[in-house]
């Protein structure tokens, strides 16, 4: 069986390629890589590397020969109408290469009443894999709790959460949880197939006032929570290239649209979830 992994050198997609290596042999797992410079260290893993860019066909016709099931990270662009591209070039490329099974791995941001910029790619890729007649799963992760491990020194320097979410709570899952749930479902044909939706959270959701106690215990720094307006939000991380889109997602969690949990991690891997407490503990390390 060969499963292939696309996006692979992302920092989702690196997690599923090592989580794999612990199911299956090497022999059966295809790294898609869009940076050739970045096939060396998939190589040195054992497993198969290969360039994969989502609009040249000769590199996906390679990239897909022989695939079984291909799991699908979209790549990062918030341009939907680039991704829906993306998405349909994917497609026909496992088409023509008889790929038996896809994994879309997806976002729980997909409700019809999502402000969130990606939304609409979020709402079409299930329906279109719906009717594509290539049998399917689907992943929805919640928010990633990876990138607040960094975001701490700006908090710690706030003193506050700022998120745009007024008293609503959010769900999370790690990188690493998300990734073992991915690769479970890759190697246990049982679990996939017949369109099944997978929901992957931690099983507690926070508001921002409890998320700041729990950053405040864990770094000694008071970390309370000061909400600002999506507008402010946005102007704050406009210059990072992404303030309106998170502005937009934060819209999404302030009218309660991403706060929804599910037992399905413990379905696929047979085990809880690691915790957010647990998670920060571990990930923080305080600067010198």
């Amino acid at each position: 069986m060969t499963i292939t992994v696309t996006g692979a050198s992302g920092h989702l997609g690196h997690r599923v390629i090592k989580a794999l290596l612990k199911l299956t042999i090497d022999d059966n797992i295809r790294a898609g890589v869009h940076n050739p410079e970045k096939l060396a260290a998939f190589q040195k893993l054992g497993v198969q590397a290969v360039q994969l860019d989502y609009f040249n066909n000769a590199s996906m016709d390679l990239a897909f020969n022989g695939t079984d099931v291909l799991v699908y990270i979209p790549s990062k662009t918030y341009n939907v109408l680039k991704r829906v591209a993306e998405l349909e070039s994917v497609l026909t490329a496992a088409k023509k290469a008889a790929v038996s099974q896809i994994i879309f791995v997806s976002f729980f941001a997909d409700q019809e009443t999502n402000p969130f910029t990606m939304s609409p790619f979020y709402g079409y890729a299930p329906r279109r894999l719906a009717g594509f007649g290539i049998p399917y799963a689907v992943v929805k992760n919640s928010l990633f709790a990876d990138p607040l491990v960094p975001y701490l020194p700006e908090l710690i320097e706030r003193q506050a959460l700022i998120y745009p979410v007024g008293d609503q709570k959010l769900a999370f899952i790690t990188q690493a949880d998300s990734a073992e749930a991915i690769a479970q479902l890759a190697v246990n044909p049982e679990l996939r197939g017949h369109g099944e939706t997978y929901l992957l959270s931690q099983e507690e959701t926070f508001d921002m006032p409890t998320l700041g106690a729990l950053m405040t215990d864990i770094t000694g720094h008071p970390i309370g929570y000061q909400p600002v307006s999506t507008k402010a939000f946005a102007d704050i991380y406009r210059s990072e290239g992404d303030g309106d889109e998170l502005s937009s997602m934060y819209l999404a969690g302030e009218i309660g649209l991403m706060a929804a949990t599910s037992k399905d991690f413990q379905k696929l891997t047979g085990h809880a979830p690691e915790t957010m407490a647990t998670f920060l503990k571990r990930s923080y390390q305080p600067e010198n």
